[in-house]
This record gives C-alpha cells, structure tokens and sequence, in this order.
C-alpha cells in the first residue's frame, strides 16, 4: 500500500475527529484494554472511537500517536490482508518512537482482519476495532484473537440519551413538572416514530435518511457482503417481518408469504438470509421460553434494531412501534435473555419475560378493551410459573395499579418505562 496515501487517509481523519461533536453515550471504556464495538451502521460507534482519541489527546497524548484508519474510505478499495503492515510501518513514521494507538473503522471489508489484530494485540498495542457484523464476534473469531478484545454491542441512541443529546431534563423533578413532562413526552413520541439513529436528531427530513441506512446494510452489509443472489426475495422476507413484529413467525410461513407474490425461495433460504439480517444487525428475535430446543429456533419473534428502520414498512401501527421500542429498550439491557411466553395448553400470552429478573411484560397501545386479556395473561403466568415477581403493561400513557388476585399489576407510560420509573 502506498505510504503516502495512508497517510493522508490518516492526517485526513485526524482533522475529522478534531471538529468532531461528541455526543454523551451510556459507554464507558478501561484505557488498558482493546476493543471490538459492532453494531448497526450509524449506531455511533465511529463517534465513540473519536471520543476515546480525543480523551487520549487531552490527557497528554499527541495527534501523532493516533492512527485512525477508516476502511470504507475510496482511497483504500483493494486493500487486502498483506498491506496491513504498511500501516504498522506508516504509524512508526508518524508516532516517532512514541506509544501508538490504532483505531480501525469497519475494519471487517478486510478478510483476514483478524489475524492482524491478533498480532497487534500480541504485541501489547493498543487498539480499537468497530464494525457492522455480527461474525465479528463468532466463537471462530474469538478463538483466533484468543481474548485479547473486549467486544461491546453498540446501539442506537436509548431514549434517555436522546433526551440528554436535546437538552431535555428527565430526573424525577422533571417528570413531575407539567412543562418538561410535555417536552418528555413530545420526544418520547418523535422516538418512537423516528428511532434513535443519531444523525436523525439532526435532520428535518429523517425518513429519507433512515431509508438511506437501510439501503447501505441491505446492500453492502447483506447482499454484498453475503453474496446474496436471490435480492427481491430477501426484500419481501425483510418487509414481511416487519408486517410480523409483535407475533411469531415460522420460516416456513416466510417462505410460503414470499413465495405467494411470485418469487422462488425455499424454507432454507429464509433461515439463511434472517442470519443474514442479524449479523448485520438489522434485526434481532426472542424465543418461546416455554418451548422446546427446535421450536424456540423455528418459531421467533422478530424485532428491528430500529424503531426508524422498521417505520419504512409500517403505515398507523402504532402498536407495533410501541412494542418494539420495548424490545430494542430490553435488547440493549438484557441482551439475549429477553424471551416471549406463549403456551396453548395454559392460555398465557406474554409479550416479554426476563427469566433472571422474574419479571413479565405485556405492551398495550391502550387498555381499552385490551385490560382482561393482558391481565388474565399475566396472572396466569405468575399463579403457574415459579420465579415470577413482578408484572407490568407498557402502554402509551396510561399509568396506574391493578390488583388482581393478589397480584399487582404495574401499568406504566411508555417514557416513563424508557427511563426506568
């Protein structure tokens, strides 16, 4: 690789993360470790390696030192596992003796990244790793950089930091003051419907934007990436999910949904490519705690990153953006030991249940007319099943105590769940 062109790759990077805005995010990084931040595109995470370069700066650290090298940048298509060195070689130039430290963006287009890292990390560098794939942290992937990186899950921003990016105060004061429980409320509402990705907050137009995301992870993170061959069927199966989201879904019901509007897929196909939209986190699913081994893995539910990504398929479901913004709120807290309960024999319908807390969580849009069932559910759930101590509805604004059978039931408004009040 051309020592010149990294460099200016390099020099040109710096001045990016010097005018960079540096938004507050719930993250926190040890100064002696390395690490792997993935996640969806445009969740943050280049933002947060910019912090951790700035910190390093404002420390005592010189802009020497920092070799920042982003791999989707044009100058460096071609770039292959052999050039790799080059930047070792480059960082010595520029860093002249002193430590270095390496930040490495969507570092995965590159095969073989992972033996690179190693070696850095063998050799007692420091680096920083972010990328948008899910393989990423596959134990094959592990066992090759033997533990040596931290891998950390980046999200789009919780509600509670899109609040704190508006300036919005949501400490319990707040909440009990008409005017700031308005403002919570307003862009609780706007959350919900646009989602969290942060440039969002930045712009008027914010569907274009959230659709431009998505096009780049279908395009580049999936079907490039993938090599995927069949793109209209992977299409229809994206946007039937999200037509889904609040139910389970079978891959043999998504093959039959695609395959009713004229497209060849198979069974196969959709496990395949909903992997796919996993690695590349788009989507995520939860499973039937109730259910056997090969049930929990043919029957999820299925939920998007998102709530912006999924409103590009959705027209008035508010129940479905509601419900998943809780699911993206208990992804981010309880990673993958969030489920669903559904049993025919019992009659229990639950829309989440966190073993490890005993806690169930149905989500209502209103309880009009909805209240006996998501109550019947829950106390049903708590009479049959050990372990359960706490339950609550999420809905969109109403808030108070039902007690049923001596079970109490907590009703709770959407921000104020968001919050964790």
């Amino acid at each position: 690789m051309n020592h010149t062109t990294l460099k200016q790759v390099i020099f040109d990077q710096r001045e990016i993360i010097k005018n960079a805005n540096i938004i507050k995010r719930d993250y926190s990084f040890d100064k002696n470790a390395n690490y792997i931040l993935v996640g969806l595109r445009r969740a943050g995470k280049s933002t947060l390696l910019y912090k951790i370069a700035k910190k390093l700066v404002a420390e005592g650290c010189d802009w020497s030192q920092i070799i920042y090298v982003n791999f989707e940048d044009d100058r460096l298509l071609g770039f292959t596992i052999s050039d790799f060195n080059d930047i070792v070689e480059v960082a010595h130039e520029l860093a002249d003796s002193k430590e270095i430290y390496y930040f490495f963006d969507e570092i995965q287009i590159v095969d073989g990244w992972e033996h690179f890292a190693r070696r850095l990390a063998d050799q007692k560098m420091r680096v920083y790793i972010t990328g948008s794939n899910a393989k990423m942290l596959s134990s094959e992937m592990a066992s090759t950089l033997g533990g040596r990186y931290i891998p950390k899950m980046i999200m789009p921003f919780s509600f509670a930091e899109t609040l704190d990016y508006k300036n919005i105060e949501h400490d319990k004061n707040a909440m009990l003051t008409t005017s700031k429980s308005a403002a919570i409320k307003k862009a609780c509402m706007e959350y919900i419907a646009s989602g969290g990705l942060p440039e969002t907050l930045l712009l008027t137009n914010k569907r274009e934007y959230i659709k431009s995301v998505y096009e780049k992870v279908l395009l580049g993170d999936i079907i490039e990436r993938e090599k995927v061959n069949n793109k209209l069927a992977l299409r229809l199966m994206i946007k039937k999910i999200a037509e889904t989201v609040m139910n389970e879904i079978s891959f043999n019901t998504l093959a039959g949904n695609v395959r009713a509007t004229g497209t060849k897929t198979s069974t196969d196909s959709m496990i395949e490519y909903s992997v796919y939209a996993e690695n590349a986190y788009l989507v995520f699913r939860t499973k039937n705690y109730f259910s056997k081994f090969a049930e929990k893995e043919s029957l999820p539910r299925f939920y998007f990153f998102d709530n912006g990504l999924l409103s590009l398929f959705l027209v008035d479901k508010n129940s479905a953006l509601l419900e998943n913004t809780v699911a993206v709120y208990l992804k981010r807290k309880y990673e993958d030991e969030v489920y669903y309960l559904k049993s025919n024999q019992t009659g229990v319908d639950v829309d989440f249940y966190l073993p490890d807390d005993g806690t169930a969580i149905q989500v209502a849009y209103t309880l009009d007319n909805a209240e006996e069932r998501e109550v019947r559910s829950l106390v049903t759930l708590a009479e049959k099943t050990e372990g359960v101590k706490r339950l609550i509805i999420v809905t969109n604004e109403e808030e108070r105590i039902i007690n049923k059978k001596g079970w109490t039931i907590e009703v709770v408004p959407i921000h104020k769940f968001l919050l964790g009040n």
